[in-house]
């Protein structure tokens, strides 16, 4: 089992900053890619950003500029600092992660989600 625990979110001023982390733990053999996700009110989740092993990152257009994603392999984790933020990025942020297991296969797996909320 592998688990995935989030922190760093909270209610910032548009125009502010916040860094969330992701550290993820248990019976990992390989980490193929870790990023995040999130869900605004009625919306549906959407990608962030993501960092695959060997270094390819992608952002959401409308975070690009803004948003940067880092990981550290040798803890498996992964940090978003998020600058400039704006009201509409107010939502639920997910950590995500594809985990190779040691008995075989890829797998999903989700933080519990952490609330970041942008006051206008």
């Amino acid at each position: 089992q592998v688990q995935l625990v989030e922190s760093g979110g909270g209610l910032v001023q548009a125009g502010g900053s916040l860094r969330l982390s992701c550290a993820a733990s248990g019976s990992i053999f390989r980490i193929n890619a870790m990023g995040w996700y999130r869900q605004a009110p009625g919306k549906q989740r959407e990608l962030v950003a993501v960092i695959v092993t060997g270094g390819n990152i992608n952002y959401a257009d409308s975070v690009k500029g803004r948003f940067t994603i880092s990981r550290d392999t040798t803890k498996n984790t992964v940090w978003l600092q998020m600058n400039s933020l704006k009201s509409e990025d107010t939502a639920v942020y997910y950590c995500n992660a594809v985990v190779g297991q040691y008995s075989g296969g890829y797998y999903d797996y989700w933080g519990q989600g952490t609330q970041v909320t942008v006051s206008s």
